[in-house]
């Protein structure tokens, strides 16, 4: 995205695969969507409608180009080649009109009394039947031009239909999700298959009715349902019941249903994804999930071609060549796949190094954030491979030295592999390596007598070598939980012990002769089972006992400790404002704070600070009292005294007032 348009030409000419982009039909898109897309019956023209402005666009496979574009009053539903080339085509547009073209452009254009969702032309009897939101079939006839009886259906409103190519059977899916089958020739209803009740699984979760979106015929006998909660059935036609039940788990409505004969695979596909899946066993055999939506899909019949129409101007081409061969007109193809698929190619990104911000400080080139010389991604930056390579040589010189030697190590332990080799043990947990390692042989006897499939060993699982690498990971035997977990693992670990000096004297003297570790102290073994409960009991006691045995002595260590040390006094800073008094208040508030609120509350209540009291509404009031620091409390008390004081004042002032008043009266 960051590339200029020069650097983009300049990499045209090294990217491969910008070089080998294949434009198969010239400018192959909509306007702005494409809804539909079909190809006729003789393979040279695709046709496919779309918006905006409604229209249809023929494109001519033998000049690889567009042959001729038409525009419509409405859009297009559904349409239909009736003719093997473009010469008559029939549309089923949004205005309940059905228009007809022929090869020079529109023909004829007439109405049906309700929407239509869509229709198939009965070849035999040149009848087209419309199904939509009616409980009616409606009935064309093109030969008479005229509209014949309706076909009276149970069902409120219909979706989809489809003709059977061998023996010309109706059906149609309707919006309660069953399926029903006339016979065109005697116009009644043969059959009705619930196919709501059938998609339901145990393991699907649909939150409403499944109404029928999709069906296709194969053959005489197959048929293919798919419904508007993601599930795709497969019918045998002599059965009520489905063959296969195939969910997308997606929960969308299944757009299209295709059949590939060559490989008997079923291409089932919602707005978001194609799957390809086998009709006998439901097996995937693999999946596209394009940038846009799906409106259609289309497979080139004979070939591994596949066309999709979607919600975006460009109309999508895939070849897949295990599908089968490429199209006549794009034989190349063929020969191209091979090219790729012997000769993978680099990437655009190649030119370019990802670097997180933790790389760049390893690196020392933390100062370069913001410039132009990075580009912003996600969580890290791009940078010119070029720019990388010369700031690690600088940070590390050293490094191919050290490359050199690992490849050198390498070498020579892969030419040790070729020797003959003695059982060797990783560096860590050698024991439980020991452990694995007796288990994994008497299974292997246990697996031969029963004639079973021997299970992987974990000592050669990738997941678990990290165990063996490691000492992080270093079983700590004489930890607590361990010795609990454990209470035989003592006697095990002394016969264990005996077989890792045994391997250890083996390596050291570079034996070839292997001895059987598994032979020795049989009868101990049978005489000490692990599985007996009084022993397993007792063994725990024992273990418990030690473990007091241990903190007692440890107690004893750190009390001696304590006795040795000598205490030093520590000087602590008073805040300014605050008055010392005792360590008691501390203590007071810790204890305080280890108390529940509901007893804080009642205290504070005892205190005077907390005042609790119901209101009208029903609920309860809480006011609180915040609690004072010293010097506010002896500013109080100044000011309490100083009211007092002047209190007093006043009063021996008035009381001198009223002695002079008398003595004017009496004189």
């Amino acid at each position: 995205q960051w590339l200029s348009d020069r650097k983009k030409r300049a990499l045209q000419k090294k990217d491969v695969d910008i070089r080998r982009r294949i434009e198969l039909i010239q400018d192959f898109e909509m306007p702005t969507v494409s809804t539909k897309i079909k190809v006729s019956r003789d393979g040279q023209y695709i046709m496919a409608v779309g918006t905006y402005k409604p229209r249809i666009r023929c494109f001519d496979t033998y000049q690889l180009s567009q042959k001729f574009e038409r525009c419509l009053d409405s859009e297009v539903v559904t349409f239909e080649i009736l003719s093997d080339d473009y010469s008559k085509i029939v549309f089923l547009q949004c205005g309940r009109f059905v228009e007809f073209h022929s090869q020079h452009g529109h023909y004829y254009r007439t109405r049906i009394p309700k929407f239509g969702r869509d229709f198939s032309y009965h070849y035999p009897s040149c009848d087209l039947f419309f199904v939509g939101a009616s409980s009616e079939v409606y009935r064309l006839n093109l030969e008479q031009g005229r509209f014949l009886n309706s076909l009276q259906t149970e069902a409120a409103e219909s979706n989809v239909c489809d003709i059977n190519p061998v023996h010309f059977l109706f059906a149609l899916g309707t919006a309660e999700g069953k399926v029903e089958c006339w016979d065109p020739r005697t116009r009644t209803r043969v059959g009705l298959l619930d196919c709501a009740l059938s998609s339901v699984t145990a393991d699907t979760e649909i939150e409403g009715l499944p109404s029928i979106s999709a069906l296709k015929f194969d053959g005489a006998l197959n048929m293919a349902v798919g419904t508007s909660t993601g599930q795709v059935l497969l019918y045998d036609l002599r059965s009520s019941n489905p063959l296969i039940v195939k969910d997308h788990r997606y929960g969308l409505p299944i757009r299209s249903v295709q059949f590939q004969p060559q490989l008997d695979l079923i291409l089932s596909a919602d707005s978001r994804i194609i799957k390809m899946w086998n009709k006998d066993t439901g097996k995937i055999f693999t999946s596209m999930e394009p940038e846009h939506d799906i409106n259609d899909v289309c497979l080139y019949p004979n070939s591994g071609m596949l066309m999709t129409a979607n919600e975006a101007p460009k109309m999508n081409i895939y070849y897949i060549p295990v599908l089968g061969p490429a199209p006549k007109w794009c034989s190349f193809l063929d020969n191209l796949t091979e090219e790729l698929e012997e000769n993978p190619e680099s990437t655009v990104y190649d030119d370019y190094k990802f670097v997180t911000r933790k790389d760049l400080e390893n690196l020392g080139l933390a100062h370069l954030i913001g410039s132009s010389l990075l580009r912003a991604y996600m969580h890290g930056f791009f940078m010119d491979i070029r720019l990388y390579h010369k700031a690690k040589m600088m940070a590390n010189p050293f490094a191919y030295e050290e490359y050199r030697r690992e490849k050198i190590r390498q070498k020579i332990e892969e030419t040790r592999a070729q020797r003959v080799q003695l059982k060797k043990l990783p560096k860590v947990n050698k024991e439980l390596a020991l452990k694995l390692i007796e288990e994994e042989t008497e299974e292997q006897q246990a697996t031969r007598k029963r004639k079973q499939k021997n299970l992987p060993s974990l000592l050669k699982d990738d997941r678990f070598k990290v165990m063996f690498e490691n000492p992080d990971f270093q079983v700590d035997e004489q930890s607590e939980e361990f010795r609990l977990l454990n209470p035989l693992v003592s006697k095990i670990s002394e016969k264990r012990k005996r077989k890792l000096k045994i391997l250890e004297e083996l390596e050291a003297q570079e034996q070839e002769e292997e001895e059987e570790a598994e032979g020795k102290a049989s009868d101990a073994e049978s005489s000490e089972s692990s599985d007996d409960e009084k022993g397993w009991v007792e063994e725990v006691r024992k273990q418990r006992k030690l473990l007091r045995q241990e903190e007692k002595v440890k107690r004893k260590e750190k009390f001696k400790e304590d006795q040795q040390t000598v205490l030093k006094p520590q000087f602590f800073e008073i805040k300014e404002g605050e008055e010392f008094r005792s360590f008691k208040d501390s203590a007071k508030k810790q204890k305080l704070m280890k108390k529940t609120l509901g007893d804080r509350l009642k205290l504070e209540e005892k205190l005077g600070t907390l005042n609790v009291s119901d209101t009208t509404v029903g609920s309860k009031q809480a006011t609180f009292k915040l609690k004072k620091s010293e010097q506010q409390r002896k500013q109080q008390e100044a000011e309490k005294q100083h009211r007092q004081g002047r209190k007093s004042l006043r009063r021996s002032a008035s009381h001198l007032r009223s002695k002079r008043g008398r003595g004017r009266l009496f004189h």
